[in-house]
């Protein structure tokens, strides 16, 4: 019996994660490919016929590669190569972003939602202008087909320069890294860009008509959101 349950318990570990496994058929296709750093990979519409996988599941496996900086994605240009891994390090690095992840988003949880009650009670003039203009990057970066990360970047750091709270800010300092690493993330999944920044907008609003419920409400809808993402799915 014992003998039964380890074996199982052996099985249960052993079974690679869907994206796991196009993970290592695409590290798999670069050795094949011969590909080195500053090589670009194949379109994502011909990469998936090649792996015979859907471009909406391949791209979840190229947001995994882009986090853990094997790629980089540029819009307009794709995916180029930053250096040829070994397997057994990637997927390592995978499972422990996966493992971090939900104590990232419950950091997030417990500063950005302060920090938004905050700026909705502290903000000047100047502040709610710098919320803007983060947002209008990020419009404009999605309309032209991009992910609107910078513009995500921007208006973070604004909500929390509004917040006027030391502390606070050299918190957020300390985690930004780890912030990095669920945003692209999140604006990797299915339209996801375009929901994000309908949820900062709202948060913004509630900013605007400095209504601190409204705030600390609207992030924790938009953290919720963004948390929502297909490597913590059981896949």
């Amino acid at each position: 019996m014992a003998k039964q349950r380890a074996a199982q318990q052996i099985a249960r570990v052993s079974r690679p994660r869907l994206y796991e496994q196009l993970v290592e058929q695409l590290l798999d296709f670069i050795e094949a490919a011969e590909l080195g750093p500053g090589d670009t990979l194949p379109a994502e519409r011909e990469l998936a016929e090649r792996l015979g996988v859907s471009r909406a599941t391949l791209a979840q496996a190229l947001v995994a590669l882009e986090v853990l900086g094997v790629i980089d994605v540029q819009h307009g240009t794709g995916a180029v190569l930053v250096y040829r891994p070994n397997v057994p390090s990637v997927i390592k690095g995978l499972r422990d972003h996966r493992n971090r992840l939900p104590e990232i988003v419950e950091a997030r949880s417990t500063l950005e939602v302060k920090l938004a009650e905050l700026a909705a009670v502290r903000r000047s003039d100047e502040d709610m202008k710098a919320i803007d203009k983060a947002l209008e990057a990020m419009a404009d970066e999605v309309a032209s087909g991009a992910r609107g990360a910078h513009g995500d970047e921007l208006f973070h750091q604004a909500v929390t320069a509004a917040a006027h709270s030391a502390v606070l800010a050299q918190l957020m300092t300390f985690i930004a890294g780890m912030v990095l690493e669920t945003r692209l993330e999140s604006l990797g999944q299915p339209g996801r860009p375009e929901q994000s920044l309908a949820s900062h907008r709202k948060i913004a609003d509630a900013i605007r008509d400095q209504d601190p419920d409204a705030a600390s409400a609207a992030m924790q809808e938009h953290i919720d959101l963004v948390s929502d993402v297909a490597l913590l799915k059981n896949a």
